[in-house]
């Protein structure tokens, strides 16, 4: 008798049922319907009514240094999670020190490629347990030499205990790079070099 035949008579285990994060995709949908061809959405095109239902889990941050980002904008959803207002704090503070590094690595990634970056998180209260969040970053326009993402948190459901993110995995999409506008500046004119001197031809 064959292990294969047996098996059938064994209970099956059921299919998890796969964890549904809303208001991600409305996040998304509505970065997108902000870029002009391939660039990046400006902070000023920002409107928040374009976001209602999903405030609560929506942030705003600035790069502050190489992968670490200061929350500037918090919904309501990140500080009763937190148990505190957590505009000013740099959203690491939300993560397990065992997670930070991957992190630091995703959040530079979304800025330097740049790339929209998701990344599902677990409790460090429940170690191999299932998914409690998944985080979207979506990078923006640089603003005067500062660099911006908007991001959002969406929880599992049921209650969430309160706890630090670890990171469980991680993925990003890198974004095709907008043109580099043109220079409307006159082409400097051509040197000749003779000897320690140089002759500077300008054409009147």
């Amino acid at each position: 008798m064959s292990l294969s035949f047996l098996d059938r008579f064994r209970p099956q285990r059921p299919a998890q049922t796969p964890v549904v994060f809303d208001g991600l995709a409305q996040v998304r949908g509505y970065w997108e319907g902000l870029r002009q061809g391939e660039a990046l959405p400006a902070r000023a095109a920002i409107d928040p009514r374009g976001l209602g239902g999903v405030l609560d889990r929506v942030f705003l941050a600035e790069r502050i240094g190489r992968g670490l980002v200061q929350l500037r904008i918090a919904g309501s959803g990140l500080a009763e999670f937190a148990g505190m207002d957590v505009r000013g704090l740099p959203l690491s503070c939300l993560f397990a020190a065992e997670s930070r590094a991957q992190l630091s690595v995703t959040v530079e990634r979304a800025f330097s490629e740049p790339a929209v970056a998701e990344v599902d998180l677990g409790s460090d209260r429940a170690a191999g347990g299932g998914l409690v969040a998944r985080l979207l970053l979506l990078p923006l326009a640089d603003e005067g030499g500062t660099k911006l993402i908007l991001g959002a948190i969406s929880f599992a459901p049921g209650p969430t205990a309160r706890c630090k993110f670890q990171i469980r995995s991680w993925r990003d999409e890198r974004l095709p790079r907008a043109p580099e506008p043109q220079s409307d500046a006159p082409a400097a004119p051509p040197v000749r070099q003779f000897g320690h001197l140089s002759l500077v031809h300008v054409s009147e």
